[in-house]
């Protein structure tokens, strides 16, 4: 089961890209778009992680962090970052494998990857929108803008 709106955010800490521990709690006073994403490389997550870089992060208010994970290693997601250019956080959920997935209730236990999950959490820690998709289907882009227009 998902996290609930309305509900805080749990809080974790993982490795970017680059090998620097991100916590979430250290964003507070920031909305935070926390967006699952099954695996490096595959198609429709690339094509998600490519709109992001092109659409959503130029145009997100000042005040909005991205960040993105999977249960991919730390190596993985920095060659996939210098490939694509990607310079938002790529958090690495590999060990222990998938708990940060498990708490937001988006690991998918028998693949043993995340789902596609997106989680809008506001300035205070608590979840104020959400969506799951699932593995093969895409999410929308611009709904982020929407939902981040609408709680501001």
């Amino acid at each position: 089961m998902t996290v609930d709106v309305g509900s805080p955010a749990p809080d974790f800490e993982l490795k970017d890209q680059h090998g620097t521990p991100v916590k979430l709690s250290d964003h507070r006073g920031k909305k935070v778009v926390l967006i699952f994403y099954p695996l490096a490389f595959s198609g429709v997550c690339h094509g998600e992680l490519c709109a992001l870089r092109d659409e959503f992060v130029a145009r997100a208010p000042k005040d909005v962090q991205v960040l993105t994970v999977s249960v991919d290693s730390v190596f993985t997601h920095r060659a996939w970052a210098d490939q694509e250019g990607y310079t938002f956080p790529l958090l690495s959920d590999f060990w222990p494998h998938g708990e940060v997935a498990r708490a937001y209730g988006v690991f998918d236990e028998e693949k043993g990857i995340a789902t596609r999950g997106t989680f809008v959490i506001d300035g205070e820690g608590v979840v104020r929108w959400s969506v799951v998709n699932p593995i093969p289907q895409a999410r929308d882009i611009a709904e982020y803008l929407k939902v981040l227009a609408d709680l501001s």
